[in-house]
């Protein structure tokens, strides 16, 4: 077992525990150690009995659970618990919004064995009398179902990257073709895929490399002859609108660049070929240069253990360092934020003084003071004017209270945009692809919003996140909304997400030049100088 199958492994037998209403100590003990785990950077699969055992808040039972599941693959507490549950009912905890007492009472209560005889029972209004449960309750749980249905078979990119690059490289190997290339979707670099496609030019019946640990995603495989083999790779990339919209037809050539050529149009890079704007952009020759990971300079917004990080301030700064990147911001998570441990003014500000020290060591490298401040329901910003002011910037976002109503989230945002405190607006509506339908706002207004208090915009790279929507891009770019591509790193290893925000904000046609990461470390920081100056002498 990988340390993923350890913890989901361990997660599962939490929540059995707690659905069959055993002791809440033992849950409590046991939720508390898969927390740590999640935060722990160790190989769980090789880590011995004593290096288990010696990891803060895990304890020897529970030590001992790891190992069992190390050396036999299951946990006999487990298997007791899988034997004597419907796996209707296992399914039902996956559903959003409803924990396992709340499933085990719909269990008990109403006979519902399986997430179809719960949409079932929704639609038949048989939740609203139910203790515990209401109108409202009963609406979330149907859209949490419908919402995990519509996402059933679909992946990703960051989660399939890797394995379809990967058989590109077999493919060339075992059937020495040099002529194999991703297409579809994949190649577009969408933030979602249902299958992997490849093109490959063979005479022979393709087989498929037999790769470790694949995900279950289907590849479909296209064979044709070397003539034809970049008219098909235009035709199997583009969008049917985009092909539509740029008059292609069929024909063999030796490029792509060679295919637009002939339809009069500039280059069309695989990640634009959408069916949008681009087909009309290409015709006048106005498409610009995209954004690139060489072209960023520091990494924004991330997490160290002073909040919910893993690393420390001097592991994730010399990291980023090591990365070749000029700065580091860090945001760890203010008060309101309890279940992250969110920071008390006084842990601030011994961040603060440990930033000072790391500075005059690591320079010319800079570490900016930064916060991730949650956004209040009433739309101001947490901690009190003072505190907010000792910071270079702030990321100011949602975490909680995610189901306002358009109207009402809208004006949430609005009125913290519109806080003179304000740099970023982190994820705005804190989306989690495939987990997690986004906070409703009305995008135009709150980028407006951001135009009129030179409000910066983020675009979130972690993969579940890519918030803001890349369509939303050429929209910010109009109104001179720059965009930060920041990784929301809770460790080191995060940073290597910024690769995913720069493929959606390619696909955003976000230039260097919009990109407000892509200023050089003296750049940001008399950004950042001449701001604090506007906020304390308004008038000038």
């Amino acid at each position: 077992m990988n340390t993923e199958d350890i913890i989901q492994s361990l997660k599962l037998t939490s929540r059995l525990m707690e659905l069959h209403n055993e002791n809440p100590f033992k849950i409590k003990s046991l939720n508390n150690a898969v927390f740590k785990l999640d935060k722990v950077n160790l190989d769980l699969s090789n880590a011995s009995l004593e290096e288990l055992e010696k990891i803060d808040g895990i304890g020897k039972g529970i030590a001992q659970k790891i190992h069992e599941l190390q050396t036999s693959g299951d946990l006999k507490e487990l298997s007791q618990l899988r034997s004597i549950t419907p796996v209707g009912v296992m399914d039902m905890l996956g559903i959003k919004g409803i924990g396992p007492k709340k499933v085990a009472q719909l269990w008990k209560e109403l006979s519902i064995e399986s997430t179809g005889e719960l949409l079932y029972a929704c639609h038949e209004n048989r939740l609203i009398h139910l203790k515990g449960f209401g109108t409202k309750t009963q609406e979330a749980v149907k859209k949490a179902i419908e919402f995990k249905q519509a996402s059933a078979g679909k992946f990703h990119y960051a989660a399939i990257e890797a394995y379809a690059f990967q058989l590109v490289v077999e493919l060339k190997r075992k059937y020495n073709m040099p002529l194999v290339s991703l297409t579809g979707a994949i190649r577009r670099k969408c933030e979602i895929l249902e299958q992997v496609d490849i093109l490959i030019v063979s005479k022979d019946i393709i087989e498929l490399p037999a790769i470790k640990d694949a995900p279950a995603i289907p590849v479909m495989i296209r064979i044709c002859n070397e003539a034809d083999f970049f008219s098909l790779l235009f035709e199997t990339t583009a969008t049917q609108e985009h092909l539509r919209l740029s008059g292609f037809k069929p024909g063999q050539a030796k490029s792509e660049d060679e295919l637009y050529s002939r339809l009069g149009l500039q280059y069309v890079e695989p990640e634009l070929r959408e069916g949008l704007n681009e087909v009309e952009l290409a015709r006048e020759n106005k498409l610009p240069k995209l954004i690139e990971v060489g072209d960023l300079k520091g990494i924004l917004h991330n997490h160290s253990n002073y909040s919910d990080g893993v690393n420390s301030l001097r592991e994730m700064a010399l990291y980023c360092k090591e990365l070749g990147y000029e700065y580091l911001g860090i945001c760890d998570h203010s008060q309101s934020a309890f279940y992250a441990n969110g920071m008390k003014p006084e842990r601030v500000l011994e961040q603060h003084r440990e930033i000072d020290v790391l500075n005059e060591e690591l320079s010319p490298f800079r570490i900016f003071k930064g916060i991730e401040s949650d956004i209040l329901n009433d739309g101001s910003l947490d901690y009190p004017e003072e505190l907010l002011r000792s910071f270079d910037f702030i990321v100011a976002s949602v975490h909680s209270n995610l189901k306002m109503d358009l109207e009402k989230a809208t004006a949430r945002l609005i009125k913290a945009v519109e806080n003179p405190h304000t740099t970023i607006l982190g994820h705005p509506t804190s989306r989690l692809l495939l987990y997690r339908e986004g906070y409703p706002i009305d995008h135009k207004k709150v980028i407006d919003a951001c135009a009129a208090n030179q409000v910066v915009m983020e675009l979130n790279s972690h993969p579940y996140r890519l918030d803001i929507d890349w369509r939303w891009i050429q929209y910010c770019m109009e109104k001179g909304v720059k965009i930060s591509i920041n990784p929301d790193a809770h460790e080191k290893q995060g940073f290597h997400d910024m690769q995913y925000g720069v493929c959606v904000a390619r696909k955003g046609m976000l230039t260097k030049e919009m990109c407000f990461n892509a200023l050089s470390c003296v750049e940001l920081e008399n950004y950042f100088l001449q701001k604090k100056s506007l906020l304390l002498n308004p008038k000038s």
